[in-house]
């Protein structure tokens, strides 16, 4: 089927905002997605009909509490879970993340091993050095292939030693948008006994996650990469978190999940964060699965997945053509499967930040700098002040703002050429 390009855009209101006339594009959907109308309906509805704490038996307290569990439930059929318990709702990803780290710390010991890679966004660097120095353990750190631009298995294998309790990975990179193979990376991982935490922010908006089938043992995300609110989740594998004690108060619950969810949860955002799920179960129905929310979730990745691979692939096209630019990333056609929608470039003798200005001026949205992909940069000799010019396409892009875009980078490059 064509990919209903028209009557997606027509869920997201911001997607016909203008300024002063002039239309927005928006390309830096890695840092933050649109939402559509009905995640914002969500939240104010629960905001104006359910609004109450948790733990009552009168009607809003009720009501609030089925709005939890619904989100729950949404993310277990999200990422593939046996259980909406393994679920853990909270801030960000960053903030679940330091949350786990030092939980997972109890049982850790000095000199124990943690392996960390070059490919990770440092919300899932940083907690493990700190934790690291806390506690006196090591910390390896693991390149990524600059020919693949993955992590490969063999580097792994040749990492692991007896004393190695962890590896960190990210699915996909915030940077260079390579995707790496999780489930061979984790079953090494887990051969040599090690807990396996994986970075999914920037996959789970372009690919159907299952933790099941990754054989991880955590695994976080962000439901504003993929049109929700702004929170994160995190998933954990149930006879792993089971058995874990998290810091919390004395006599909050034990339960799961919510002994890892602190405080009052940010409930109108979970309403928000079920209506995002539900958006893509729509999504899939729309394409013709009429089968659980788990099967319409699968097949509207496998219909936006298909319409999203041909964008990259002009947009990388298109830039390839620019004398003095180069692409950080996999470019070659026959491997855009490896790879999600973002595209990151430098071009010689000209600061990034120079280009996305003029560009962010004519309401064309994108990022430049190093977006907290700060090994990578490093790995790649790119100065960490300067960064990258980084463009990432979502499922609500056109073709034709792909080609203004483009024709936008063209001009802007040579006209920083002309003035140096």
């Amino acid at each position: 089927m064509d990919f209903p390009i028209e009557t997606v855009r027509g869920r997201f209101p911001a997607l016909d905002l203008t300024d002063k006339g002039r239309r927005r594009i928006y390309l830096d959907n890695p840092a933050g997605t649109q939402v559509p109308q009905a995640v914002a309906d969500a939240v104010a509805r629960c905001l104006l009909t359910t609004n109450a704490n948790l733990g009552g038996y009168f009607e809003t307290t009720l009501a609030a509490q089925k709005v939890v569990d619904d989100a729950h439930a949404a993310m277990a059929d999200f990422l593939g879970a046996a259980s909406a318990d393994e679920i853990i709702i909270g801030a960000n990803m960053t903030t679940l993340t330091y949350h786990m780290s030092r939980t997972l710390g109890r049982g850790f010991k000095p000199g124990d091993e943690i392996i960390v890679t070059r490919m990770d966004h440092e919300g899932n660097v940083s907690p493990w050095l700190q934790l690291a120095e806390d506690l006196g353990l090591v910390v390896r750190f693991l390149p990524f292939d600059e020919k693949s631009w993955q992590v490969e298995e063999a580097a792994l294998s040749a990492m692991l030693t007896d004393k190695t309790r962890l590896v960190a990975m990210n699915y996909a990179s915030n940077l260079t948008g390579s995707i790496n193979r999780v489930k061979a990376l984790t079953a090494i991982a887990k051969q040599a006994g090690a807990l396996v935490y994986v970075d999914a922010v920037q996959f789970a908006p372009h690919g159907l996650v299952d933790v099941q089938g990754l054989g991880c043992d955590f695994l976080v995300c962000s439901a504003y990469k993929f049109f929700g609110p702004h929170m994160g989740i995190l998933w954990g594998r149930r006879d792993v978190i089971d058995a874990l004690q998290p810091y919390k108060c004395r006599c909050s619950s034990n339960g799961l999940p919510e002994r890892f969810e602190l405080g009052t949860p940010q409930i109108e955002l979970m309403a928000g964060l079920t209506a995002a799920v539900d958006y893509f179960a729509e999504l899939g129905a729309a394409a013709g699965e009429g089968g659980s929310r788990r099967r319409k979730i699968a097949k509207a990745f496998e219909v936006a997945i298909a319409y999203e691979n041909p964008l990259a692939l002009r947009l990388i096209d298109g830039l390839s053509d620019i004398e003095g630019l180069t692409i950080r990333g996999i470019t070659d056609p026959k491997r855009v499967s490896e790879r999600v929608p973002t595209v990151s470039f430098t071009v010689d003798g000209i600061v990034p930040e120079t280009i996305v200005r003029q560009m962010n001026a004519e309401n064309t949205f994108l990022w430049s700098g190093h977006n907290y992909a700060w090994e990578i940069v490093h790995q790649l000799g790119i100065p960490a002040e300067q960064g990258v010019v980084r463009i990432g396409i979502a499922h609500y892009n056109t073709v034709a703002e792909i080609d203004e875009t483009l024709e936008s980078v063209h001009r802007v490059i040579a006209m920083l050429r002309q003035q140096r």
